[in-house]
């Protein structure tokens, strides 16, 4: 079976949202009245899971979507200090030459999606699934499959995060996992992706010419 389709997160993967996010994050602590982090906790947080975080830090569910969306609507005032890891621009496009179809599922608005990835990286895209709730990636991962008339197989997800792998293998992807994201790299090597990604060049290796898997 050979890769027909990728589909990227964005935070984290694409883009170096992770120190805008540990910025903002304990001034949204204040204002829905969950724990903040301290510096010393960071590093114990990005080895948990979404839902050990959220345990972590005692957010109900019910705040989830008001806290998501208002850092939507702060980082798109805030987006002049966020920027693509180096690499991504040629790698978007290495990997379209190569005949694969380009797909983005992310948390964050397509508003801020658009702006941060620019123009001619988000023309690149086929699909773009924005806005999606924290634990809502694997029906749009279906929605994305079904558009683009592509088999789960024939689909690799490349995301920085546990909640991406869990999320794409329950809807039969294989997942690649980017080590330099939100989760700690030991921990994403840990749950045993089907490639562990050391650095953004090694993305296009995984599509070769004509669509043939390496």
């Amino acid at each position: 079976m050979t890769y027909k389709l990728a589909v990227f997160d964005l935070d984290g993967t694409l883009a170096d949202t992770f120190p805008w996010f540990m910025r903002v994050l304990n001034d949204f602590a204040a204002s829905y009245r969950f724990k903040p982090v301290k510096p010393d906790e960071v590093d114990a947080l990005r080895r948990l899971d979404s839902r050990g975080i959220i345990r972590h830090l005692g957010i109900p569910g019910w705040k989830l979507p008001w806290i998501a969306r208002g850092m939507r609507r702060r980082m798109s005032r805030e987006l002049e200090g966020i920027r693509l890891f180096p690499g991504v621009d040629l790698m978007l496009e290495t990997v379209q030459a190569r005949g694969v179809r380009l797909a983005l599922v992310t948390s964050n608005s397509e508003e801020n999606a658009r702006r941060i990835l620019g123009a001619a990286n988000a023309s690149r895209f086929d699909h773009l699934r924005c806005g999606v709730s924290i634990f809502g990636k694997r029906p749009q991962i279906r929605k994305v499959l079904r558009q683009a008339g592509v088999e789960p197989g024939e689909a690799l997800y490349i995301g920085d995060e546990l909640r991406d792998l869990e999320a794409s293998r329950a809807e039969g992807l294989a997942f690649a996992a980017a080590s330099w994201g939100y989760n700690e790299a030991t921990i994403l090597k840990t749950a045993r992706p089907d490639h562990f990604l050391e650095s953004m060049e090694e993305i296009a290796g995984l599509f070769s010419p004509a669509g043939r898997r390496p």
